[in-house]
């Protein structure tokens, strides 16, 4: 039993979920990547999209998705005003870390919003707090040892503000093209090492948000496939299988960039695998070819787009969930209450 899961942990983890205890929630907190996603659409240059551009494009995001979404995630940069238009009964995750890394060291090491706290992020609104770092396992000692203790504090600081820890790990090789089949080849023991580490209790993850542990490009037979295979379809699923026996804690997927025909794959593999994943923080996979649509025809335009398919690529994400187990099974319990006298 994880200690850390206080009554008032769960209530807020009860606010992200479905009625089922699913975590079904849509990403919105993009900022140096949606920026340069949106001057590419125009033409532009990435500072000359301006705040109210990427505050417009989040408002058009969350007003039209998260009556499909059980939840939403946001940065405190420009989506506070996104999140007072989302739907009722839709819960909100706010982001804690600055976009990007740090590029001037070694490690891609990571940075906190410096005008936030997790104190504060909780009296904006937050019901849960997510933090992004990049890591790999492979990195060295010294530099993950930063990234631990660094994650240590984090964990401090959501148990004492008594609200849930959502750590999202993104792998990397510095070495290796991570869309290459070589990197392919050393993902699943990345995702898989990085799970191991995260799940330890030090660091107090109430839930780990993690990464498909294959390249589905890379998986022979799947419709991703581009040709080249760095595994078979049964060695997919004894990937997500080895990587999920490491989880001390929920865990949900996330879309990493990934088209919305590749995430819906991916969770296919997963449900055929059978890991007790508990949902998902799906992202650019839903709305991200709306992208140039907003680029050319402004907020109308992009919310038409979203009505129609962005609509439809969340749906089929939900429809996806159907195998997902809700996040309180995960301590043998048949609901969130059930969990009440065990803390």
């Amino acid at each position: 039993m994880n200690t850390l899961i206080t009554p008032g942990k769960r209530k807020k983890l009860d606010a992200v979920s479905t009625e089922r205890g699913v975590i079904a929630a849509a990403a919105m907190d993009q900022r140096g990547s949606l920026q340069s996603a949106i001057a590419k659409g125009k033409g532009i240059e990435k500072s000359a999209v301006t705040p109210g551009m990427m505050a417009e494009f989040k408002q058009a995001v969350v007003s039209v998705l998260t009556p499909h979404a059980s939840a939403i995630l946001l940065d405190p940069e420009f989506g506070l005003v996104a999140a007072r238009h989302r739907a009722k009964g839709c819960g909100l995750l706010l982001a804690y870390e600055k976009s990007g890394y740090d590029n001037t060291r070694p490690g891609r090491l990571p940075d906190l919003l410096e005008n936030w706290s997790v104190r504060r992020l909780v009296e904006a609104g937050a019901d849960c707090v997510k933090i992004l770092l990049y890591y790999n396992p492979f990195e060295a000692a010294e530099i993950n040892d930063i990234k631990h203790a660094w994650v240590e504090r984090l964990g401090a600081e959501c148990h004492a503000a008594d609200v849930p820890f959502f750590l999202e790990f993104v792998g990397y090789d510095d070495s290796l093209d991570v869309k290459g089949v070589e990197y392919a080849r050393r993902k699943p023991e990345v995702v898989k090492r990085s799970m191991a580490e995260f799940a330890k209790p030090q660091y107090g993850v109430d839930v780990l948000k993690v990464e498909i542990p294959v390249n589905l490009a890379f998986v022979k037979g799947m419709r991703a496939s581009k040709g080249e295979s760095a595994y078979t379809r049964e060695e997919a699923l004894d990937h997500f299988r080895a990587a999920a026996a490491e989880a001390k804690q929920p865990f949900i997927y996330l879309s990493a960039g990934v088209s919305n025909d590749v995430f819906i794959e991916s969770l296919e593999l997963a449900a055929e695998s059978g890991v007790p994943f508990s949902g998902v923080l799906c992202g650019r996979a839903t709305w991200q070819e709306g992208i140039p649509v907003y680029a050319k025809q402004g907020r109308q335009g992009l919310e038409e787009w979203l009505k129609d398919e962005g609509v439809r690529n969340i749906e089929r994400v939900n429809a996806a969930l159907q195998a997902a187990k809700p996040w309180y099974s995960f301590y043998g319990a048949k609901s969130s209450a059930a969990l009440g006298g065990k803390a």
